[in-house]
């Protein structure tokens, strides 16, 4: 049986200062901001941030006393909070939990079914909060990082050569960079195929 895992998605980092923390990550490493949201009844928000082609990070922060992050931010005064893994159906990974004796927490579902979720405490995922969901993650992304009307590649000239981006299973896009020779061979072995 394959893995219900897809691929990692984000790691999220709660902060005391989500203004400071966006500013570094934005304007000084050119993070591309993507979906966000305020949590009232959780008194926390959160803003996913894109960096280069495929990586991401969210923020998390506190908007008010009685957050869930509180206690983490007090003990800990921030750092990585979780990471999230991406699984292509949430029913099946936590018959996978089940089957291994691995509890799991918090199962939710969320935005009209857009995105479902499990949590792996730390002490059952070697110290680190897990947490798996199921989602598309085009549905979270800037369209600054996606490949503009729903195609699955773009080819752009170069000086040198060419620049071909391809839409990534998990959202967002890579670029590869190619010189006119290297273009000519890809070209006759796509004829080949």
């Amino acid at each position: 049986m394959a893995s219900p895992i897809l691929r990692i998605d984000h790691i999220s980092i709660a902060v005391q200062d989500r203004q400071k923390a966006e500013h570094f990550f934005r304007s000084i490493l050119g993070a591309v901001p993507c979906a966000s949201s305020v949590d009232p009844v959780m008194k926390y928000s959160w803003q996913v941030l894109s960096l280069g082609d495929l990586s991401r990070i969210e923020i998390l922060g506190s908007t008010s006393r009685g957050s869930f992050l509180d206690g983490f931010l007090e003990k800990r005064g921030g750092g990585v909070h979780h990471m999230t893994l991406q699984t292509r159906d949430i029913e099946e990974t936590k018959a996978l939990l089940r089957h291994h004796n691995i509890p799991y927490f918090g199962d939710n579902e969320y935005a009209d079914v857009l995105w479902k979720e499990i949590f792996i405490h730390p002490r059952h995922a070697f110290g680190v909060l897990m947490q798996i969901a199921e989602f598309h993650p085009e549905d979270w992304l800037s369209d600054h990082v996606k490949i503009p009307g729903n195609r699955t590649w773009r080819v752009q000239k170069t000086d040198s050569g060419m620049q071909v981006e391809l839409a990534h299973p998990g959202g967002g896009k890579m670029k590869l960079n190619l010189s006119r020779e290297e273009a000519r061979q890809l070209a006759q072995e796509l004829m080949g195929v």
